[in-house]
């Protein structure tokens, strides 16, 4: 084991403005609000979206089933839970009765200052405007809790990520580094 340094950017959204438009999402796909029979179902989608992600070296409980029930019960116990920006979402095969948990995105706040938590889509959803739907509901959440600012961390390797984030209005406030043990024959 090994101790890695991640940079990240910590990047934030005004409320205080307008939301970006809403985008619209495809057939199929539908958001679930946040219900606490979800808590599972999240954390299920939250270990599908990062378990073979670079994130999953920088928060190893990503990459971990129960890495992802334990990080989704700690956010929902937190007494800084938003549940208006926590999201589920899901597609409904066509011509099936069945759902597949495809994106999850959670909310916690402190005072007026919210942090987004976990943006995930899962790899075969990805490139279809999943991760705009999910931050702008997410978005839209905080406002309606009467949250003035919001903000997030990526790492900067993540390019596509940080080019969504900035696409929509984000800005990068501030470089953090993540001190992470990662075993070098992870890599």
């Amino acid at each position: 084991m090994g101790v890695v340094y991640f940079k990240r950017f910590r990047m934030e959204y005004d409320l205080r403005k307008p939301l970006f438009p809403q985008p619209e999402l495809p057939p199929g796909y539908q958001l679930l609000a946040w219900d606490e029979r979800l808590l599972d179902a999240h954390a299920e989608t939250k270990y599908r979206c990062f378990r073979w992600e670079m994130d999953a070296n920088v928060f190893p409980c990503l990459g971990d089933m129960d890495g992802c029930r334990r990080l989704m019960a700690e956010i929902v116990l937190r007494g800084a839970f938003v549940p208006e920006a926590t999201w589920l979402l899901e597609y409904r095969v066509p011509g099936e009765r069945r759902a597949e948990r495809c994106g999850t995105i959670q909310g916690v706040a402190d005072g007026d200052t919210g942090s987004i938590q976990n943006v995930g889509v899962t790899p075969e959803h990805r490139g279809l405007g999943l991760g705009s739907a999910l931050l702008w509901h997410s978005l839209a959440g905080f406002k309606r809790a009467g949250i003035e600012r919001v903000h997030l961390e990526v790492t900067s390797d993540n390019t596509g990520a940080c080019r969504l984030y900035e696409r929509l209005g984000f800005q990068s406030t501030r470089v953090v580094y993540k001190a992470s043990e990662v075993a070098f024959a992870e890599w």
